[in-house]
């Protein structure tokens, strides 16, 4: 069955497709499939998109082509290969080291120990909805609500890029230095954001996210890889349709 949605103009150089307006897996999966069949159609004057949780913002030249064309195209591609299900999606493991400034006041907030919001936080594989906020910052889903915490009621200045944090029932990795108001319950050596690097964006919506817990020893060896242009994120796919 053909899915859901509208179209609507952006301007004179975009538009967007949105689809039903709920956050969930199988929304998201129309958008991220829609993104990769835009992707892999080489439409002259396609300059690029930006998906969200349940929409996709598509940029093109107006000399080239124009708004009733993309109509047209978008229309194609939805009757013909957009699906809710999806194979291959890339898993980025991340290593964690889980010593964060808050991470005591989320186990003493949930009734836990330090340990357990580790074991609990590592545990699901998360979906990566959307990427906003500065650049990389992943917009995850899945995390268990046992270790649901409320952001800190006077933002820091200050969050070292790199940790790993929770908003209440959200968690996230800030890719640069950034003021913050999400508990910090570890960091990770990994680099989301790399404006030197080729592909400057670790990440990419509609992928997923799992956390692995990792020892001081195995961090700092990370970073010295990391520092010296010599690491890759380890990664592996996912069968048909995600979890």
């Amino acid at each position: 069955m053909k899915p859901v949605y509208s179209i609507k103009p952006n301007g004179d150089s975009a538009l967007s497709v949105v689809f039903e307006t709920e956050i969930s897996e199988r929304v998201n999966n129309l958008v991220a499939a829609l993104k990769e069949g835009l992707e892999s159609s080489h439409i002259e004057g396609f300059h690029g998109c930006i998906p969200t949780y349940c929409s996709l913002l598509i940029q093109y030249d107006p000399l080239r082509i124009n708004y009733e064309a993309w109509r047209e195209l978008v229309d194609g591609l939805m009757g013909e290969s957009v699906s809710e299900e999806r194979s291959g999606a890339t898993v980025y493991v991340i290593p964690v080291l889980y010593k964060g400034l808050d991470l005591e006041h989320v186990a003493d907030a949930n009734g836990l120990t330090s340990k357990e919001v580790v074991e609990i936080h590592t545990a699901p594989i998360y979906r990566i909805y959307m990427l906003g906020f500065t650049p990389g910052f992943p917009y995850l889903g899945g995390m268990d609500e046992r270790i649901a915490t409320p952001r800190l009621s006077q933002p820091r200045t200050k969050i070292a890029a790199g940790s790993v944090g929770i908003a209440g029932k959200q968690t996230g990795i800030y890719p640069i230095d950034s003021p913050g108001g999400w508990q910090i319950i570890g960091n990770t050596p990994v680099k989301l954001f790399d404006g030197k690097s080729v592909k400057p964006v670790l990440l990419e919506a509609g992928g997923y996210i799992q956390f692995k817990s990792v020892s001081e020893e195995e961090y700092s060896r990370i970073e010295e890889l990391v520092t010296a242009g010599n690491y890759t994120c380890e990664t592996y796919c996912l069968g048909r349709g995600g979890l």
